[in-house]
């Protein structure tokens, strides 16, 4: 069977027209001795999608074709490619390039590389291409990018788990989460979800926190031992000083208290943030916030090839089940679920499906 030349997609335009997908066939970067093709069967949807094409995250390279959250086959595999086999279901996330030579890279820190490329959306070094996302029929990616997925996960299951997933994942592993250890998770959306399962999953007390208490029954299914709303009088109040870690999953910063959640931490504990709020206001910090128990405060970006192998299998070994809501991939469906995403009604992650009746066998 020949391989195809190109590949099709479905394209916005502009941040003007960001929920009019367009079926376009597209050029990837050129084949390389290292690069797998991957014929898509699912692609979830994160809330990077909206952010990117909306203008939320300013000036994107258009047309552009979005997702990153891939599952597919491996249907062709460059002759240096030692890590995936022809015909194996693999998935792509959030990252596609690093340069493997840096010091970050060789530390199991590629996602810090400074040459890292994005999925969708960065340009290809030599060639200007712009690389396009999952909302397509295939994805041309490194291997070292390309995850093989266990027989026990689901595509539906896995692929959130490709962005999402990680996010969570990573700064709750690289923190210390696990037996003996509470551990808070602030916002309870796609990401946070995630955080709830990942954590109690590694061992650990977890407690969801949120504004309200509208999402307390679903944190609690979800596995939490706890809840928090911060809209109570005094929330912090029963529970200062005692958490190892806190995960902050949130998308705005709208009435954010940033004092109240940093009482709650131990001394020297920490507060990774992993949302990206768009605006450029960000949030003020005062070195006193810190002051009454010497707290740090950070960030964590995606995670590692080692990480997203190892939290695949953790998921499979411990029968994780993430709330996903599948949806055909067309052109309607895109801007219906991509409008829902928007205003957040979604419990806890959509993902594209039914590839094929797009894109054909």
């Amino acid at each position: 069977m020949p391989y195809p030349e190109q590949f099709t997609g479905f394209q916005v335009n502009g941040p003007e027209t960001w929920l009019q997908f367009h079926k376009n066939e597209f050029q990837p970067k050129p084949f390389g001795d290292y690069d797998v093709d991957v014929k898509i069967e699912a692609c979830g949807v994160c809330g990077s999608d909206v952010h990117t094409i909306s203008g939320g995250w300013g000036e994107q390279k258009f047309p552009l074709a979005v997702g990153h959250e891939i599952v597919g086959t491996a249907i062709r595999v460059g002759p240096k490619v030692t890590l995936i086999k022809e015909g194996e279901r693999v998935g792509v996330g959030a990252q596609s390039y690093s340069c493997l030579n840096c010091r970050q890279c060789k530390n199991d820190n590629e996602t810090y590389c400074k040459d890292q490329l994005d999925t969708y959306g960065a340009v290809w070094p030599d060639t200007g291409i712009v690389s396009q996302g999952g909302y397509s029929s295939h994805v041309r990616t490194h291997e070292h990018w390309v995850f093989p997925i266990p027989e026990a996960l689901p595509s539906t299951d896995a692929a959130p788990m490709l962005c999402a997933g990680l996010t969570a994942y990573s700064p709750l592993v690289r923190n210390g989460c696990g037996p003996g250890k509470k551990v808070g998770i602030v916002g309870l959306g796609g990401i946070g979800h995630f955080g709830v399962l990942f954590a109690k999953a590694l061992g650990a007390e977890v407690w969801a926190i949120s504004r309200s208490h509208a999402k307390e029954a679903d944190a609690l299914k979800l596995g939490a031992d706890g809840f928090l709303a911060t809209s109570d009088k005094d929330w912090n109040v029963p529970h200062a000083m005692t958490f190892d870690l806190i995960v902050n999953t949130a998308n705005s910063f709208e009435g954010f208290d940033l004092d109240a959640y940093l009482s709650l931490l131990d001394v020297h504990a920490k507060w990774v943030s992993v949302g990206l709020p768009e605006g450029e206001e960000g949030i003020k910090i005062r070195n006193q916030t810190f002051l009454s128990n010497g707290c740090f405060f950070g960030s964590s970006h995606l995670g590692s090839r080692r990480e997203t192998l190892e939290m695949l299998q953790l998921a499979a070994d411990k029968g994780i089940k993430p709330w996903v809501e599948q949806v055909p991939i067309s052109d309607k469906n895109l801007a219906s679920t991509l409008t829902r995403l928007h205003a957040n009604d979604v419990h806890y992650r959509f993902c594209m499906t039914n590839y094929e009746d797009q894109f054909g066998a």
